[in-house]
């Protein structure tokens, strides 16, 4: 695409080449730096003169100060246990190959892109107080009350977090040592490295970046958690993100919410710029060699391939099938009705349509989502790599601050900014795609910028050289070769929508609920046919998930992508 800034090309050519390029610009402009300059605008010039006092609550009250060193706290600790089961795993995966291989990696990634509600549910069907294991452990010891009683506690958040970013760490740091010269670690055991004295002096400063990369991204994830500390934590834990909902919502306290928005926003900024000059450097450092996996040939190893694919299984899956296996229980037995009840809207329910419906609600969404995020992705990717601008080193962090804004900000900034002329879409069910395609923008753009960085300048030059014009240079050079990333990332996208839960929350119709709001609603009204719906809804949500992933595997090696 860059190539269609052809040199002879005619100025009007080139002027609606600019104006391709400005497209995810104006995009951000407006569904995103413009709702939260407005909601920041209500919030801190109620009557048109600036008033700091959310500030000036927040540096002279425990209660916050409390909040972002409990934020700050919890996402180091997840971080760290994060990365010290990927680690392994990561060893694992980039050693030995084994059946099944690809197939479990490509899931081990299903838990990513899984809505807080769904994960919820997950844990609850199989350690909350009514769940298989529990209800097995009271049968097997005779005893009445549930023996593991996690519930509102800090582990139940840590042991969540290891459960959604596991796979984010084993990926990145999968993709890069998978990529390095095996021969590095053969003339170190020559010279008598071995063991630990391996590890510490070749390996972990070889794989440095990846793992700081992967931390950083993990931390991210973990300080901006909102789902999983409000429905798994309580109401004695409460993150910024959390905090920020509790203000606007219950409180309606606007001027402490938009204070600890910026707070929030301005910490995320400086972390993206952290973590986007790492990636760019996994993507100097890597040097692309043959597969040097092997199949595990001594007990030792056929022992350490067993226990870490195990725990990994318990960890990622245990709580995935006790989701399907309960949508499917009943006090009589197994039971279909659940997911027969789908279909039905009774008298009285708390939904205005069919769950069933809410099915092909978050279809239709998840596609128009798909194809803008893939053409504003594919510009922004370009625009990014520095093919374009000299400004990517700080358009790369701007397009992913997102992923790191409070989706509660930002849903009433929708609210408020979105209601007037040309920009009324406050009511419109198009404001749910448009959210969910600022959310999965940026996980097209990594899967396409290492594609696009491994492009040699040459193979364009030489194109241009031979007569081929700027659009059939894009055609018959680049996208051949940037193909396969880009349906890994329509693939992201699309199972992204169809688990996005925060900004949904607030933009969704009573009409168009989303299969993540109908699950949130079952879930929140009593009565095992509530409950049993909203395992099922769960249930269909996790198969088409993985359906997604594995063929995210088929389409990719290990490790594509920057996630």
């Amino acid at each position: 695409m860059v190539a269609g800034m052809d040199r002879n090309s005619p100025s009007l050519v080139r002027w609606l080449w600019r104006g391709v390029f400005l497209a995810p610009l104006l995009f951000l402009a407006l569904f995103f730096i413009y709702p939260l300059v407005t909601i920041f605008g209500v919030s801190l010039l109620p009557e048109g003169q600036l008033d700091l006092s959310g500030f000036l609550r927040l540096v002279t009250t425990n209660y916050y100060l409390n909040t972002l060193v409990f934020t700050l706290a919890q996402a180091v600790l997840s971080t760290l246990l994060t990365l010290a089961l990927a680690l392994p795993s990561a060893y694992v995966f980039t050693r030995y190959t084994f059946r099944g291989k690809s197939l479990f990696l490509s899931l081990a990634t299903l838990p990513f892109v899984l809505p807080t509600v769904v994960v919820a549910a997950a844990f609850s069907s199989l350690i909350g107080p009514r769940g298989l294991l529990n209800t097995f452990l009271m049968s097997a010891l005779n005893i009445e009350s549930p023996p593991i009683q996690l519930d509102r506690t800090l582990a139940i958040i840590l042991i969540v977090h290891i459960f959604y970013n596991y796979a984010v760490a084993l990926r990145i740091i999968t993709g890069f040592w998978a990529n390095q010269n095996p021969r590095i670690e053969q003339a170190a055991r020559v010279l008598g490295a071995n063991g630990w004295r391996l590890w510490w002096h070749i390996w972990l400063p070889i794989l440095r970046p990846a793992i700081m990369a992967a931390g950083i991204l993990v931390f991210i994830f973990t300080f901006t958690s909102f789902g999983v500390v409000l429905l798994l934590g309580g109401p004695r834990f409460a993150t910024l993100e959390v905090e920020i909902y509790r203000q606007t919502v219950n409180l309606f306290n606007l001027p402490v919410a938009a204070a600890l928005s910026l707070v929030q926003i301005v910490l995320m900024f400086a972390v993206m710029l952290v973590y986007t000059r790492l990636q760019r450097q996994l993507s100097t450092d890597i040097i692309r060699v043959s597969n040097i996996a092997v199949p595990p040939t001594t007990w030792r190893e056929k022992i350490f391939v067993f226990i870490n694919l195990f725990l990994m299984g318990v960890m990622l899956f245990a709580p995935l099938l006790s989701l399907v296996l309960a949508s499917v229980s009943s006090d009589q037995g197994i039971t279909f009705q659940f997911y027969r009840q789908l279909s039905q809207n009774p008298r009285g329910s708390i939904l205005f349509v069919p769950p069933v419906q809410a099915i092909g609600n978050s279809l239709l969404f998840a596609v128009l989502t798909t194809i803008l995020a893939l053409m504003l992705g594919l510009i922004t990717a370009y625009l990014v790599s520095g093919r374009v601008t000299r400004w990517s080193k700080l358009l790369d962090p701007l397009f992913m601050l997102p992923l790191a804004t409070s989706a509660v900000t930002l849903g009433f900034g929708y609210i408020i900014s979105l209601d007037k002329p040309p920009l009324n879409l406050r009511s419109s069910a198009l404001l749910i795609p448009i959210a969910h395609t600022l959310v999965a923008m940026p996980f097209v753009v990594r899967s396409l910028l290492p594609a696009l960085r491994a492009i040699p300048p040459s193979y364009q030059e030489a194109a241009r050289v031979l007569g081929a014009s700027g659009w059939r240079v894009w055609r018959l050079i680049d996208l051949p070769l940037i193909s396969r990333a880009m349906l890994v990332g329509a693939t992201f996208a699309f199972t992204t929508s169809m688990g996005e839960f925060g900004a949904s929350l607030f933009v969704a119709r009573p009409d168009t609920p989303t299969i993540p709001i109908v699950i949130f609603r079952l879930l929140g009204q009593p009565g095992a046919l509530n409950y049993g719906q909203a395992l099922a809804m769960s249930s269909v949500l996790l198969i088409v998930s993985a359906v997604g992933f594995v063929l995210i595997e088929r389409l990719g090696a290990v490790g594509v992508g920057e996630f």
